[in-house]
């Protein structure tokens, strides 16, 4: 199991560190149920599991094309009936000064778009459908 360090930077961010790698992450939520963005996805970090640790849950398609935190559609990339492939950017959204790309989390064909460029979005609403 890989090992990682997490170091709070404040405001909701926070440096994720495999040793060789750092990256930049966002969290925001009610306590027992973070949601955090990294790399261009959304987790949902549950800390209420029982046996002492938290655990991440299971990942599904409308928390990933979803805003981590109350953004602003900056950018839209894609269209209705556009296929796209995993890791590509679909949306950007900024938020605190920062530009969030929200990006596919499989391969798939755009099914419809729920916002416009300028839209001021909350975090778990759907931005984006999958097919």
């Amino acid at each position: 199991m890989a090992e990682f360090t997490v170091t709070a930077l404040g405001n909701g961010r926070y440096r994720v560190s495999d040793g060789q790698r750092q990256h930049l992450a966002y969290a925001a939520g009610p306590p027992d149920a973070r949601w955090v963005f990294l790399d261009g996805l959304v987790h949902v970090i549950d800390v209420t599991a029982t046996g002492g640790g938290s655990q991440v849950r299971a990942r599904h398609d409308e928390m990933a094309l979803a805003s981590p935190m109350p953004a602003t559609v900056a950018t839209i990339h894609a269209r209705p009936g556009q296929d796209v492939s995993q890791g590509d950017v679909l949306i950007t959204l900024e938020a605190m000064k920062m530009e969030l790309p929200i990006k596919a989390p499989r391969d798939g064909t755009v099914k419809a778009v729920a916002c416009t460029v300028g839209d001021l979005v909350q975090p778990g609403i759907p931005l984006l459908e999958l097919e």
